[in-house]
């Protein structure tokens, strides 16, 4: 861990289980189990509802699992960030120990249920991902880079990989589409993000983009993501899990998206802070939408044809 002076609150009484329930970062999973579920129900392949059911809980204990583990590695940090000040460990409600006893065994659980579940292709994923999270971003890239949140957004695009080899137990490009528009919107999402939150990320020493390399050169990294999602995004809508719903979703979505990055890309600091970052706020705003409408619009060209058929 980072050298940052920290001590949390005095446990002063017994932990909730909503104090746990909130070390597996419950908003995270929600978006985890979403497109899971996309991933699954996309694929060509059916599932019994029950598996399908039992499948993605334990997808989303996994997901809740490295939350927790997550909070336990970064607690001296989450303490000093006004964002994360007042979860359970620097809060006091729930110590390291705790955390780190409780994202493993939900971890160990979540994988070996998955496997018998569904299959063990789907559990090497699960876990894979895990590691990937706690491991790879959490303990290493998170505060050695400024490329954290690009190499380590990999770990949120795997959820609807992990959904569609659920249900057809191999891969194949389609699921691959999905992952890479979470990858390439993570960036962007996340970089507006950090461009309001102000100290945030400087106080805790964390190499955000922002503290690394300016604001500007933040401004000129999201329009240059952005480009390439755009293309990716409008694309997908002519593979075989895109469509006419899908493609009307996201021409509108991207021409919004592309226009908030130019603003941004073309605002200066003095701007920005004129009018309290309000267009960058706007943009993560819609940044938020942007994946969850994409994902549904996918869904809904997967349950289209269904549909067709029992109304024909």
């Amino acid at each position: 861990m980072t050298d940052i002076s920290y001590q949390s609150q005095p446990q002063e009484v017994e932990a909730s289980l909503g104090d746990y329930f909130a070390l597996l970062k419950p908003r995270v999973m929600q978006l985890v189990v979403f497109t899971a579920v996309v991933g699954l129900l996309a694929a060509p392949v059916q599932v019994h509802p029950v598996i399908a059911v039992a499948s993605i809980l334990f997808v989303a204990i996994g997901a809740g699992a490295s939350g927790a583990l997550n909070m336990w590695w970064d607690a001296d940090i989450d303490g000093v960030m006004r964002r994360t000040s007042k979860r359970p460990i620097p809060a006091g409600k729930v110590t390291p120990d705790e955390a780190k006893v409780f994202g493993f065994a939900l971890s160990g659980m979540s994988v070996m249920m998955l496997a018998l579940s569904a299959n063990l292709l789907a559990a090497a994923l699960l876990a894979f991902t895990i590691f990937f999270y706690v491991v790879i971003y959490s303990m290493w890239l998170k505060r050695l880079t400024p490329q954290n949140i690009v190499i380590g957004g990999a770990a949120g695009a795997f959820p609807p990989v992990i959904g569609w080899v659920i249900a057809t137990g191999s891969m194949s490009l389609e699921p691959w589409l999905m992952f890479a528009l979470i990858f390439m919107w993570t960036p962007p999402h996340f970089w507006a993000l950090a461009l309001f939150m102000k100290s945030d990320y400087d106080d805790a020493g964390v190499p955000m983009l922002t503290v690394t390399h300016g604001r500007k050169s933040t401004r000129k990294h999201i329009l240059a993501y952005t480009i390439p999602l755009v293309v990716l995004a409008v694309g997908t809508a002519f593979t075989s899990i895109g469509g006419p719903v899908y493609l009307v979703v996201a021409l509108v979505l991207n021409a919004l998206f592309l226009k908030g990055a130019y603003d941004i890309w073309r605002r200066d600091e003095a701007q920005a802070e004129a009018d309290d970052y309000k267009v960058e706020k706007s943009v993560f705003r819609l940044s938020l939408w942007y994946l969850f409408l994409h994902f549904g619009a996918i869904l809904v060209e997967a349950l289209l044809p269904a549909a067709w058929g029992i109304w024909a």
